[in-house]
Parts: C-alpha cells; structure tokens; sequence
C-alpha cells in the first residue's frame, strides 16, 4: 500500500515508502519483543518473538543448512515448471523506474516478508505448537500454515510444494537454534534469489512435454537431489550442535 501510494502518480517519485516501511518493521519487532504498553504482556511478547541469541557455531551451521537447502529449493521449483504447466508468479514492471528506486523496494521486499513471516511463522505460531505438539508436529503445521498464507500465488501444487518446503527448512532452523535470527538470513537470502534470478525467468520455461529433458532439465534434476542430501547432513549436523549445548 505505501509503495502504490508513493508511485502512484510519478515514476521519478523519491522511494519514501522505502524509508516509510523501515520505520514500520522497527516498530513492529519492537513492539512483538517486548516493548511499551501493555507491561503485563512483555515479557510474553518478547518470549514469543524468539529473536535469541544463537552462538556462533550453532549460526554457522544453520546458516549453511539453509543455503543449501535454498540450492535444493530452487531446483525443485525450476524442474516442477518444467514438468507441469504453471502461471508464473506476477512481478509488476519495474522498467519505468530509476534504478535506485529498484534496488531500494527490492531490498525491502526481500526483508518485509522474511521479518513478518519469521516472527508470525516461527517465532509466534511455532511456539505456541511446540507446547502441544512434538517438535516434529509443530514444525510440520507451522509449515503447512506459511504454505496456505502463499494461496494467493495461486493453488498450484508445483509451487505450493516449495512453500511448504521451505517452511520446513525455516522451521528447523529455528527450532534447532532456538532463535528466528538464524532462520532469518537464510529466509532473506531466498526471496532475493527467487527476486532475481528464478521468478523472472518462469514464464520463459518450456515443458519437458513441448521440448524434451534437455541438459538443464537433468542438471536441474541433480541439483534438488544432491543438494537435498547435503542440507539433510547439514541439518543433522545443526541438531548434533544443539544436542551439546
């Protein structure tokens, strides 16, 4: 909405909805750890937010098994598009607009829905499933509620998938480390590359069906695979890190 109102009527508009949306994430996070009226829920508040300290070890770890599996995640969604026919995600045009306004809202798209996500996901709903369920479970329905809240890209199973997917990675690596600070980077890193380099080329891919399995195809096949193993390794490793704290 702020960024709709800044360029409504002007393309060479100052990005201040950039700035606007800064000051909004702060109040926010500022707010859910703790922060202000009303005192009796602070420390509920702050506790639920799970914006702990992670050491640096358990960061390192985290942060690898994330990238990883992100490697993994962009395979699974390329090669779903390639198998069966899927609209491609709306990105508006941003060709009118001067590059620092692009970099600013795109740097900002890429921690709007982390922040929000991560705090509702993982910190808030999370938590509260922990206390009912096995860790297994909650991280199982946390992810399946960070999956139905992507509806509106459509109900589409190749990418609906991927959602639930990576909502498992960002799970674990929270639950594992305690902390939504670990799973947030990686949470970062993978909308800029599905930003940048995966959803603007999906309207492009051409269906195994039409063309043929080309090379790609099966080095797109292998890259979901191989870096699947090597996440689940990582991941293993972040529990056995867990376990010796």
């Amino acid at each position: 909405m702020l960024l709709s109102a800044n360029l409504k009527n002007s393309t060479k508009a100052l990005p201040w909805s950039v700035a606007a949306m800064a000051i909004v994430l702060w109040l926010m996070w500022q707010y859910l750890g703790g922060r202000w009226w009303p005192r009796s829920t602070a420390e509920k508040r702050a506790l639920l937010l799970r914006a702990n300290r992670v050491a640096p070890r358990t960061f390192a770890v985290a942060l690898l098994a994330g990238l990883l599996a992100l490697v993994a995640l962009a395979g699974y969604w390329i090669v779903f598009f390639q198998l069966v026919k899927t609209p491609a995600n709306v990105l508006g045009d941003i060709s009118p607009y001067p590059m620092f306004t692009i970099v600013l809202v795109v740097l900002m798209s890429s921690l709007v829905s982390p922040i929000v996500e991560e705090i509702a996901f993982r910190g808030y709903c999370q938590q509260i499933l922990e206390r009912h369920f096995s860790p297994l479970v909650a991280i199982l329905l946390s992810s399946l509620f960070f999956m139905l809240a992507h509806l509106n890209h459509g109900l589409y199973w190749t990418k609906l998938t991927v959602y639930f997917l990576a909502g498992l990675t960002f799970g674990t690596i929270a639950f594992f480390a305690n902390s939504i600070l670990a799973s947030l980077p990686v949470h970062i890193a993978g909308d800029l590359t599905f930003f940048l380099l995966i959803w603007p080329r999906d309207s492009k891919r051409i269906l195994v069906s039409s063309g043929g399995a080309d090379a790609w195809f099966w080095i797109h096949v292998a890259q979901a695979v191989i870096f699947t193993v090597l996440a689940m390794l990582a991941f293993r490793r972040l529990a056995a890190v867990r376990a010796i704290r």
